[in-house]
């Protein structure tokens, strides 16, 4: 596939904001996440091509987000899920620091959760099935996987990538090589 695939992270939610881990909880966007979800359709009009497929993860902050910005025609895709954080869900990075020093979803396991290779793996079946313009609505820390796994990188290597919340980036390739082409891109004001 030589098409560019789009990757956007949902909107804002109460527990994206104070940095609460938020894989299973279907949290819903707040109204300053709105506000970013169309805002990212303004800017998702200029950049996809009007042939696009959209996939959407199942989670209610994905699938506003996608509906906000414009793009109701969605598929459903439970690949898109994000990362599964077992025992984690719901608490911040410094909150399991206080058992699990220097703690970080890139390092460590999640007890009761999803390990690196696991997303990985959800990615590359997504990869594997991407044969048109894409459009990926999803979440921060599995969009990060996808990118990494995209350039043939370890999913930990998704550390490497920012994705704020209703940020747009671009995978697509180079004479055939995969390239991350357009990196958290933002059309609101923060």
């Amino acid at each position: 596939m030589n098409e560019p695939v789009f990757v956007l992270r949902h909107g804002a939610t109460e527990w994206s904001a104070n940095g609460r881990h938020t894989g299973r909880t279907d949290i819903p966007l707040t109204e300053h996440g709105r506000d970013q979800a169309r805002a990212a359709g303004g800017l998702l009009a200029r950049l996809l091509p009007p042939d696009a497929r959209v996939l959407v993860s199942p989670r209610s902050r994905a699938r506003e987000t996608a509906e906000l910005a414009g793009f109701a025609g969605y598929t459903v895709t439970p690949e898109l899920a994000e990362w599964d954080y077992g025992d984690y869900e719901g608490l911040t990075t410094p909150q399991i620091r206080e058992t699990v020093p220097d703690w970080t979803v890139w390092t460590h396991p999640c007890p009761g959760g999803e390990t690196a290779e696991q997303v990985a793996d959800r990615a590359d079946q997504l990869i594997k099935g991407l044969e048109q313009p894409t459009l990926l609505v999803g979440h921060g820390h599995f969009g990060r996987v996808l990118m990494a796994r995209w350039l043939r990188l370890p999913a930990t290597a998704g550390v490497h990538f920012g994705q704020d919340p209703a940020a747009v980036s671009q995978l697509g390739f180079e004479r055939g090589v995969p390239q991350l082409t357009r990196l958290n891109l933002t059309n609101h004001a923060e």
